[in-house]
This record gives structure tokens, C-alpha cells and sequence, in this order.
């Protein structure tokens, strides 16, 4: 039997038609939800009826809690660690610094310990030669205090001699000496040969062991007078010469 004819129906869209099916459909659904199985109208849907389904949410959320406490306490002992490492720097830093302290310290003290032993040195040298100087200013003084004295004649003349001789290394013996002398001069001091060949040619033999001037400044023994009468002079500076010719006057036994 056909339809009637209804103005504007042949004229619907594709999507008007979908629409109403669709509009259809929920409805039905609808209906079928309010009839539960059993003839039980008046029943109610519960929790229990509904289907179950993870709870993704709330283990997301946990896991983001999780990670955030992670990133703290990581954080947390990072900051430790810095400032452990901070710490540990500074107080290395210090400890440098106090011991370079310490060494500059140490090579001032040693370079002062070692200048006042040198100017300790050098003052000990400087007391030590004035305690020299002093010394050989009280020796001189002694000496000439306790100076030998010898009798102003022959026998002493010829003693002072051989005191100077043995100082100086000339040989010669009392005897030698005496001997000598007593030929030569008859032990007289001012004696001179005025008759002799040294005589003839100006240069008289003169003294105690008749000894001409340019034997006697040749041979002359110093620390004794530049005087050819002294007798001490004379006999030294005679015992000389005949000490390099004769290699002594023990060895003389006549004129030299």
C-alpha cells in the first residue's frame, strides 16, 4: 500500500536521515537500560553492575609523585655534596696558605738565626784580634820588662851575639869567638888596622873582629847597630860572614 504522500519527506538529506536512525537507536537503548532481567522494574543499576576498568589516573599520578621526590632528594644530596666539595676546597686552600706561612716563617727565622751568627762571628774575630793585639802588647812589655841584661864588657858583648846568632841561625861558639877576637883586636872595641891593605885601598878593617864597612853593611845582623864599633854589631855581622865563607867562625883560625 503505498505511503502518503507527506510534503517535504522525498526531500530529507542523507544526514537527515542518519540523524533520525540515530535518534531511533538511542531511544531504544534507553529503554532496553530501564528493564532489568527478572521482571524486576523497579531494580536500580549499582557500582557492582558497572563493568570494571583500570584506574589509569591515579597510577600516573603516583608514578609523577614518585619521580618528583626522586628529583628532590637527588637535588638534595647533589647541594650536599657541592657544599662538602666547597668545604673540603676551602679548608685545603687555608691549610696551603698556613703552611707557606709557616715556611716563609721558618726561612725568615733561619735567615735572622744566620745573620746573627755571622755578626756573632764576626764579632768574636773582631774581640779575638783585640785580645791578640793586647797579648802581644803585654808580651812586648814583658819582654821588655824581663829584657836580659848583659855586662857591658867582652864577655858579654860575645854572649849578647850568641843570643842574637842562635835567633837568626848563624853557627858560632864562645870559644871560636873569644879566639878570633882576641887575635884580631885584643878585645879592644874602637880598634882599626890602619897599615893592612884594606888600609892602602880606604877601607880600614875596624872593631873587635876587624871587619871593613862594606863587609859589615853587607853582613849586618838586623836588630843590631848600624854602628861598625858596636861590639855586639861587629861581632855578629863578622860571625855572619864568616858563617857563608868559612861556615863558621869556629873555623877561622887566622886572617879572614
Amino acid at each position: 500500500m503505498p505511503l502518503p504522500s507527506i510534503p517535504g519527506y522525498n526531500r530529507l538529506t542523507k544526514t537527515h536521515k542518519y540523524s533520525a536512525a540515530g535518534i531511533a537507536a538511542a531511544g531504544a537503548a534507553a529503554i532496553a537500560i530501564a528493564v532489568v532481567p527478572g521482571g524486576d522494574a523497579g531494580a536500580k543499576t549499582t557500582a557492582q553492575d558497572l563493568p570494571n576498568k583500570p584506574v589509569v589516573l591515579t597510577s600516573q599520578k603516583a608514578d609523577s609523585q614518585a619521580h618528583h621526590e626522586a628529583l628532590v632528594k637527588q637535588s638534595v644530596l647533589a647541594a650536599k655534596q657541592a657544599k662538602e666539595e666547597a668545604a673540603a676546597k676551602k679548608k685545603a686552600a687555608e691549610e696551603a696558605a698556613a703552611k707557606k706561612a709557616a715556611e716563609k716563617k721558618a726561612a725568615e727565622e733561619a735567615a735572622a738565626k744566620k745573620a746573627a751568627e755571622v755578626k756573632a762571628a764576626k764579632e768574636r774575630a773582631v774581640q779575638q784580634a783585640a785580645n791578640r793585639s793586647t797579648a802581644r802588647i803585654e808580651t812586648v812589655a814583658a819582654a821588655k820588662d824581663t829584657k836580659k841584661t848583659y855586662p857591658n864588657n867582652l864577655d858579654g858583648w860575645i854572649r849578647e851575639s850568641l843570643d842574637i846568632m842562635k835567633q837568626k841561625g848563624i853557627p858560632g861558639s864562645y870559644n871560636g869567638i873569644y879566639r878570633n877576637i882576641i887575635r884580631e883586636s885584643g878585645g879592644n872595641p874602637r880598634a882599626i888596622n890602619l897599615w893592612d891593605i884594606n888600609a892602602r885601598n880606604g877601607v880600614p878593617s875596624k872593631g873587635l873582629l876587624q871587619v871593613i864597612a862594606p863587609t859589615f853593611k853587607q853582613y849586618h845582623v838586623e836588630g843590631t847597630s848600624w854602628d861598625l864599633y858596636d861590639p855586639v854589631a861587629n861581632i855578629t855581622a863578622a860571625c855572619n860572614y864568616a858563617a857563608a865563607r868559612y861556615g863558621s867562625m869556629d873555623n877561622v883560625n887566622g886572617p879572614y
